[in-house]
């Protein structure tokens, strides 16, 4: 009978020890939660007050970009034969966010196995998850994960000038974008966006006519392109931002009430048991009282 109570007790502490486990687990998700949730409120407002802006002004370079080449000569839509593609995937340095990261990196799989699978595919990775699913391929020419550290318009604008100078250069051929677009903190899009070479859109040329240019178009637009492509860059990366936060805060929410559901399972669990315990040591002392009476 000592083995058997032994047994029980053992078993009731095991139960307490997980429930405290979980409960602990809880408190950290739900923490987690409320931090993601007081970034997301900054974040969310930065990218919806740019991207008015920022759409505004990709619309005018494609509108623009029919005549580029015959007036400016620009290099930026220079269309060349597919040899070399720099893929830019955009993630984070941390996980628990759902598939926030794992989306990215099964989109950019998916451009190098079938997309571009006859054509050499380089990264420029930005986000150390990036980093740590694409750097056993060999194919990583830099790491800017950095940029998370102090993420200002004149940080990017110095990795879209790396990239700038590496199309013009010839060193590749077609650069795209891979990133998170911020929907709402429960959705996120998976874009893939072309950076260079410029992509004109339908009837750009008719739409170019209607804009009257001062000092001239050729200014404007070399003005222009290298803005407009930071600008591009820099609306990727906040997106990106701000949908880490939105996922994770999703994420920590449905784990905040796993945790809840299973803590719960645990004490009704543990009172079962107790209870049980308590009636078999009743019996027993009943049953041994019986036998002393006989």
């Amino acid at each position: 009978m000592g083995e058997v109570r032994r047994g029980k007790m053992a078993n009731l502490k095991e139960i307490r020890n997980r429930i405290a486990s979980v409960s602990s687990t809880m408190q950290i998700t739900s923490a987690m939660k409320m931090v993601s949730a007081a970034k997301l409120k900054k974040a969310q407002d930065a990218i919806t007050a740019m991207r008015p802006y920022a759409d505004k002004l990709t619309e005018l370079l494609q509108s623009l970009s029919a005549t580029l080449d015959a007036e400016s000569g620009s290099a930026y839509a220079e269309e060349r034969e597919l040899k070399k593609v720099l893929i830019v995937p955009i993630t984070s340095n941390r996980g628990l966010a759902g598939a926030f990261n794992s989306n990215i990196i099964k989109e950019v799989h998916r451009l190098t196995n079938s997309t571009y699978a006859n054509q050499e595919v380089s990264y420029l990775v930005i986000g150390k998850k990036a980093n740590d699913a694409f750097k056993k391929t060999n194919s990583i020419i830099d790491n800017k994960s950095v940029i998370y550290d102090n993420l200002t318009f004149n940080n990017v604008a110095l990795i879209a000038q790396l990239l700038m100078d590496k199309f013009v250069s010839g060193e590749y051929d077609k650069i795209e974008i891979v990133y998170n677009k911020f929907k709402n903190a429960a959705t996120q899009i998976v874009m893939t966006e072309q950076f260079l070479p410029i992509v004109p859109i339908a009837g750009s040329e008719a739409v170019s006519s209607d804009y009257i240019f001062e000092p001239s178009k050729l200014e404007i637009i070399e003005e222009l392109i290298p803005k407009s492509l930071k600008t591009q860059l820099y609306k990727g990366i906040r997106d990106s931002f701000a949908s880490e936060h939105g996922a994770r805060m999703t994420a920590m929410h449905k784990a905040t009430d796993n945790a809840t559901e299973l803590r719960d399972q645990l004490k009704l669990t543990y009172n079962k048991a107790r209870q049980a315990a308590i009636t078999n040591e009743i019996l027993e002392i009943v049953g041994g009282a019986e036998a002393l009476n006989n």
